[in-house]
């Protein structure tokens, strides 16, 4: 019986992944489509998302605008579990800075490449 349970177990966890993958991919391929309109405000001037250095600064602007500080959330929510279950959380905090300062690493790059596109002044 405790085989069983645990087969039912395993399969209900599969499942949940392959849903969970399921939305991921979905997601990521409604992000992939720009459409018929050019990407704006792109470092390559002249090149859409759809070629490779606007898919590239895509990719930088979505992990340093969206992924990292969502993951800095995320972090200070489990130092703040972690806190008040009494165990560890320095690292949780370390992450969190750790997260946000790939953020504003790729926030000044993004403003270096936009002041830069004008020439030396």
């Amino acid at each position: 019986m405790e085989v069983y349970t645990q087969m039912k177990h395993v399969r209900i966890a599969a499942m949940v992944l392959a849903v969970c993958l399921l939305v991921a991919c979905q997601s990521v391929a409604l992000a992939q489509n720009l459409g018929a309109a050019p990407q704006s405000n792109v470092a390559v001037q002249g090149q859409t998302g759809a070629q490779p250095e606007g898919a590239f600064l895509n990719f930088v602007n979505w992990v340093g605008n969206v992924i990292a500080p969502v993951g800095a959330g995320v972090a200070v929510l489990g130092g703040i579990v972690s806190y008040a279950s009494g165990r560890g959380y320095v690292r949780w905090i370390g992450t969190a800075l750790g997260l946000l300062a790939v953020s504003g690493l790729t926030r000044l790059l993004e403003f270096w490449i936009a002041q830069g596109t004008g020439g030396v002044s």
